[in-house]
C-alpha cells in the first residue's frame, strides 16, 4: 500500500537522521558543501512502481555493515534502539539532499530562524576568540552570563535566583534532558500534552519513565484542559512538560489557565514541572507570557528552560540554561560534568551580549518579530481559505499547526493513498517540492506542521504549490 511505503521511507529517514549525518547549511549553495546522500529511494510508493526521478538517493554502506557479522558484536544497546529518531531532522535531512541533487525544494522543516545573529551578539563572540576567551569555562557556566541570566528573569519574569541556580548548557534541548534525568526514576509517568516537541517523549525514555500523553483539542487552540489533566495523574506522576509558546502549534498558555493548572498541581506533592520558554520573546499581542515558576507555589517545583536560539537567531552557537530549584540545578551540573562539561566560553560571550540588547531583546528582536508576524497573517489568511483546511491562528513561536485531516484517504495520481500525515507531506515533497514535518511526530496525525522561519516570497511560492497539490484531491473525496 501506498501509505505503508510512505511511513517506511519516513522510518529509514529517521534512521539516518540518527546517526548524525550532517547536512547542508541552508544559507550555504549546495555545491559549497560536501554532503553524503541518504540511502532513500521513494520508489515503493510510487504508483506506477517507477522510482521519481525527483526522489531517489542512495549512499554506501557504513563502514560497521561491512565487517563480517562473526567478526565482531555489533549489536546496539536496548536503551538506544528503544528510542524514536526525530522525523523533523529526517525531513530536513531529506529536504537538504534533494536539494544538493538540484532540486528546487522549499524548506518549511526546520524550526530556525532565517535571519542572522545580532551583529552586536556576533562581534563578541569574535572578539572572546580575538581575546583569548577560548578556553573551559566553569561547567556551570561563566559567572557574567548567569548574573546577567539573573537579572533577565527578575527583571522580565518576576523570578529570583541566584547564580548558583542556574545552569548554562549546549542548547535547551540539553537541559531539558540533563532536568528530566536528574528528577525522574524508572517508572515515573512523565505528563507530555499533545501536540508536543518531538524530543520530550524520548527524553523520558532514555530516564526509564513513561510518557503519558494527553491530547489536545484545535478547537481549544490546542491548549491542555485542566479536567484532563487531572484525569491523568496517578501516584507515578512525576513530571508535568509544558511549551508556550509552543512548538509545534504556536498556542500561548494565558495565565488564568496557568494558574488553573498549578491549583492542580499543588495538590499532588511529587509532581514537578518543566516549563519550556524557548519562544517567549516571539509572542504576538495581545498575548502575552507568564513563567509557570511566578505562580504561587511554583517556584520550588518548577524548573524554567529557557536559551538563545529562537528569539536571538543564534541556533549554531549552542546555548540554553536552566533555572530552578538549588539542589535540581546541582544534580543537573553534575550530570553535564560528566557528558559534556561547560558551554563554549565564545557562544557564552555571545550570550551576555544578548541579554544586553533591552527587554525582551530590545529593538532588534522586535523586528524579527514583526516579520514573522506579517508571514503569519498571510498564511492564516491564504492556507485557511483552501476548503477542507482547519487552522488555530497561532500567538507566538514561528509555526503553524495545520490540520489537513480532511484530504485523508484521497489518491493522488503517480503516487497512490493519502492515508496520514506522513503519506501526506511525502506527497507534498515528492510531487511538489514542499517540505514540512507530518503532525505525527508531535503526537497529532491529523496535522502537519508548517516553519514560517522563511522569507514572504518564499512563503507565497510554498501556498502556491500547496494549494495547486490540494487541488486534485479534492476530487477524489468529499472535503
Amino acid at each position: 500500500m501506498a501509505s505503508q511505503s510512505s511511513a517506511a521511507v519516513i522510518s529509514a529517514a529517521s534512521a539516518v537522521a540518527a546517526r548524525g549525518e550532517s547536512h547542508p547549511d541552508s544559507k550555504k549553495p549546495i555545491g559549497s558543501v560536501r554532503f553524503q546522500p541518504l540511502r532513500l529511494s521513494f520508489s515503493s510508493y510510487s504508483k506506477s512502481g517507477n522510482t521519481s526521478s525527483r526522489i531517489c538517493a542512495v549512499t554506501k554502506p557504513n563502514d560497521a555493515e561491512t565487517l563480517s557479522s562473526s567478526s565482531v558484536d555489533m549489536s546496539l544497546s536496548p536503551r538506544v534502539q528503544s528510542l524514536k529518531p526525530s522525523k523533523t531532522m529526517a525531513i530536513t535531512d531529506l529536504a537538504a539532499t534533494l536539494a544538493q541533487s538540484g532540486v528546487p525544494i522549499i524548506r518549511l522543516a526546520a524550526g530556525e530562524p532565517d535571519f542572522d545573529t545580532p551583529k552586536v551578539v556576533a562581534e563578541a563572540g569574535i572578539n572572546a576568540i580575538r581575546e583569548g576567551f577560548t578556553r573551559y569555562s566553569l561547567n556551570a557556566g561563566i559567572t557574567e552570563l548567569r548574573e546577567a541570566i539573573c537579572r533577565k528573569l527578575k527583571e522580565e519574569n518576576g523570578l529570583s535566583y541566584a547564580p548558583d541556580q542556574i545552569l548554562v548548557s549546549n542548547g535547551a534541548k540539553q537541559s531539558i534532558l540533563q532536568a528530566v534525568l536528574a528528577v525522574c526514576s524508572p517508572g515515573d509517568e512523565v505528563i507530555i500534552p499533545a501536540p508536543y516537541w518531538v524530543s520530550y517523549t524520548e527524553q523520558a525514555r532514555l530516564a526509564d519513565a513513561t510518557p503519558v500523553i494527553i491530547p489536545t483539542k484545535i478547537s481549544d487552540n490546542f491548549l491542555l484542559d485542566p479536567k484532563d489533566l487531572e484525569s491523568k495523574l496517578t501516584e507515578k506522576s512525576r513530571l508535568l512538560i509544558l511549551c508556550s509558546p509552543s512548538n509545534p502549534t504556536g498556542s500561548v498558555y494565558p495565565k488564568s489557565l496557568l494558574e488553573e493548572i498549578a491549583r492542580i498541581i499543588a495538590k499532588h506533592p511529587r509532581l514537578m514541572v518543566i516549563s519550556d520558554e524557548i519562544y517567549e520573546h516571539i509572542i504576538y499581542a495581545p498575548a502575552t507570557h507568564t513563567s509557570f515558576a511566578s505562580l504561587p507555589d511554583m517556584y520550588e517545583r518548577t524548573m524554567t528552560i529557557n536559551g538563545f536560539s529562537k528569539a536571538f537567531a543564534m541556533t549554531g552557537w549552542r546555548l540554553g540554561y536552566l533555572a530552578g530549584p538549588k539542589h535540581i540545578v546541582a544534580a543537573c551540573s553534575k550530570l553535564q560534568g560528566q557528558v559534556t562539561s561547560g558551554a563554549s566560553s565564545i557562544s557564552q560571550k555571545a550570550g551576555v551580549a544578548a541579554l544586553g540588547l533591552g527587554k525582551a531583546g530590545g529593538e532588534t528582536v522586535a523586528e524579527m518579530v514583526k516579520a514573522y508576524r506579517e508571514r503569519r497573517d498571510f498564511l492564516v489568511k491564504s492556507l485557511g481559505a483552501i476548503e477542507g483546511v482547519k487552522i488555530s491562528e497561532p500567538q507566538g513561536a514561528f509555526y503553524l499547526f495545520i490540520d489537513f485531516s480532511a484530504y485523508y484517504g484521497s489518491k493522488a495520481e503517480g503516487f497512490g493513498l493519502i492515508s496520514d500525515s506522513s503519506s501526506l507531506a511525502l506527497y507534498f515533497l515528492d510531487k511538489f517540492q514542499v517540505a514540512m514535518v507530518p503532525g505525527d511526530a508531535f503526537g497529532d496525525d491529523s496535522c502537519i506542521r508548517i516553519s514560517y522561519a522563511t522569507s514572504l516570497d518564499v512563503l507565497r511560492a510554498a501556498v502556491e504549490k500547496i494549494t495547486k497539490a490540494l487541488k486534485p484531491l479534492r476530487a477524489t473525496i468529499s472535503v
